[in-house]
């Protein structure tokens, strides 16, 4: 199955890196028009979600500077959706 998942990322790489920047533009872009009023819980869902693709697209290129710092952003993700759902203060 990951082979797969895999060979796929592989065949369609741009397509789905674009994806995944035109995500992470989206979620920062609605923080900064929407400010505090910004759906914060969403925001880091969605830029959560991009990091992972990110992630897993400069993983498959052995590109070790863009895989830690998307894999940084899935920390600060995490983080994020914690303290939007007021798990975490």
């Amino acid at each position: 199955m990951l082979k797969a998942v895999n060979t796929f990322i592989k065949n369609n790489i741009k397509t789905i890196e674009m994806v995944g920047v035109v995500m992470r533009i989206t979620s920062f872009s609605l923080v900064s028009w929407f400010g505090p009023e910004s759906p914060f819980q969403f925001v880091w869902i969605f830029n959560t979600i991009d990091a992972i693709i990110l992630s897993w697209c400069s993983i498959i290129k052995h590109d070790r500077a863009y895989s830690l710092l998307n894999l940084f952003w899935i920390f600060v993700g995490i983080v994020g959706l914690l303290r939007a759902s007021g798990m975490i203060h």
